[in-house]
């Protein structure tokens, strides 16, 4: 590789037995290495240097990793952040993520983890310069079935524009709602596999023991049932693309089969001795936190570093402006056409009733309203009142006796549950204040259809601080 054409990096790194150790591993991986040992360091050599990525320890003498972290992603947002981290301190690399870092290592690394890590951060820098370069004209209402104009939208648009373009793994994230299927479709129409088959696979419907046939096929007789051969989803994909929906549903055993044939290329039916070569993309989706999972034992760490190369998090509908109004038009003009109704636009009551709603059932809540509204109601103009109030959700309150039986109704819009009022709990005598935390932290999560994000707003922390106390929770459970 010529010289001017490798990558630069920086490593932060204050300790010089490690720091020689990996800035000889990922020089002999093809990089450029410069060493910083203090946050003053780093800061000097940003401010003369651009890098493309930056190996960063959490651990420095000068300066806090999270404070440096932020400092970096103001300044120099083009750049590809991976923190580094002691085991201690994983709750603080966790929490850096969701200050923006791209990913992070846990001491000791690996040769191959940390060279894999940096690539995949490298590639979601040019993915980022290349969306950062696409024309000004693109500012669309709609992307491939998506609707909306909003500068979350336009970005979401850029960053599929980007990615399809890869063969590497696409792992969507996003609240259930915000279209994460519509996304991976997206994604493979603008692929050079569009003319491919898209099979999607939900990995939450589909029988545990029947899943590893779902994805991979079997022989006739290979289990009880099995009165035929079948070609799994991963066959049927083959020149194409692989939808993974729910993917940290998947059980474990079979994550390990699905990470050999990640690294291998190869199938196998079940009841087959005969491995089979398919060329296909991977692209998954969660509305869970991959990276909890991950801590919590339930989704393996290797498969995540396999399959979460390109990123996407769609944003809720809650945070895209005046989306909601124009994907509430859409739906109208559709099923007033389906039903054979007037219905032509919106009241302004209407359309301020849809603009002030949380959508915690985001995109998918939308629709069901409108269409609820259309089909109940006579035209042409909806009125607020024709559109469904948002429904309460019943949760169980632990009492002083430690039954569930007394109910509460916690309304959908998380602003109207700051009233202390409409959170009744009651505490028995004796318990340590940890608990009486815990207790009512959880309470608010549950009122919050267990939205961590959402019973953050609601306490005014954030939602790296509600982690934290889990995990502290536990560890006074444990002890």
């Amino acid at each position: 590789m010529p010289h001017g054409d490798q990558p630069r990096i920086l490593l932060v790194e204050d300790t010089v037995s490690l720091a020689a150790i990996y800035r000889s591993q990922v020089e002999s991986a093809g990089f450029l290495v410069d060493i910083a040992a203090t946050g003053a360091d780093t800061r000097h050599m940003v401010a003369k240097q651009q890098y493309k990525a930056v190996l960063l320890d959490i651990g420095l003498p000068d300066v806090t990793g999270l404070e440096l972290l932020r400092e970096l992603n103001q300044q120099h947002s083009g750049t590809s952040i991976v923190v580094i981290t002691a085991n201690a301190s994983i709750a603080m690399a966790v929490e850096a993520v969701r200050e923006g870092a791209y990913d992070y290592l846990i001491k000791p690394v690996t040769k191959d983890r940390l060279v894999t890590t940096l690539r995949n951060a490298l590639e979601r820098c040019d993915l980022k310069e290349a969306a950062a370069a696409r024309p000004d004209h693109v500012q669309a209402n709609s992307f491939c079935g998506f609707i909306g104009a909003s500068q979350q939208m336009q970005q979401i648009y850029s960053r599929i524009d980007a990615l399809s373009q890869s063969k590497a793994s696409v792992f969507i994230t996003g609240e259930s709602g915000t279209g994460k299927e519509l996304c991976a479709e997206a994604v493979h129409r603008k692929s050079p596999r569009a003319s491919g088959p898209f099979v999607a696979l939900n990995c939450g419907a589909i029988p545990r023991d029947l899943m590893e046939s779902e994805i991979f096929g079997h022989l006739k007789g290979s289990f009880t049932g099995a009165i035929s051969d079948r070609e799994g989803a991963a066959r049927l994909a083959d020149g194409g693309t692989l939808f993974l929906d729910e993917i940290c549903e998947m059980d474990l055993s079979l994550q390990t089969k699905l990470l050999r044939f990640l690294q291998t290329g190869l199938i196998q039916r079940v009841g087959s001795t005969v491995p089979e070569e398919v060329d296909i993309r991977i692209i998954c989706a969660t509305n869970k936190l991959p990276l909890q999972e991950v801590r919590a034992g339930r989704f393996r760490e290797d498969l995540y570093f396999r399959l979460h190369v390109l990123p996407l998090d769609l944003p809720p509908l809650r945070e895209r402006g005046h989306d909601a109004l124009d994907i509430a038009r859409h739906f109208l003009k559709i099923f007033a056409g389906e039903e054979g109704k007037a219905f032509e636009s919106f009241s302004p009551d209407a359309e301020e009733l849809i603009l002030s709603h949380s959508w915690p059932g985001n995109v998918r809540e939308l629709q069901n309203a409108v269409r609820q509204a259309v089909v109940l109601n006579n035209g042409p103009v909806v009125t607020s009142d024709m559109l469904p109030a948002p429904a309460g959700a019943k949760i169980e309150v632990e009492t002083s006796a430690g039954r569930g039986d007394e109910v509460m109704e916690a309304p959908l819009d998380i602003s109207g549950l700051r009233d202390a009022q409409q959170l009744p709990l009651r505490f028995p005598y004796g318990l340590e204040l940890w608990e009486i935390e815990k207790r009512a932290i959880e309470h608010t999560i549950k009122a919050c259809d267990g939205s961590i994000p959402k019973a953050a707003r609601v306490l005014g922390v954030s939602p790296s601080t509600i982690y934290r106390k889990r995990e502290a929770w536990a560890e006074n459970t444990a002890s």
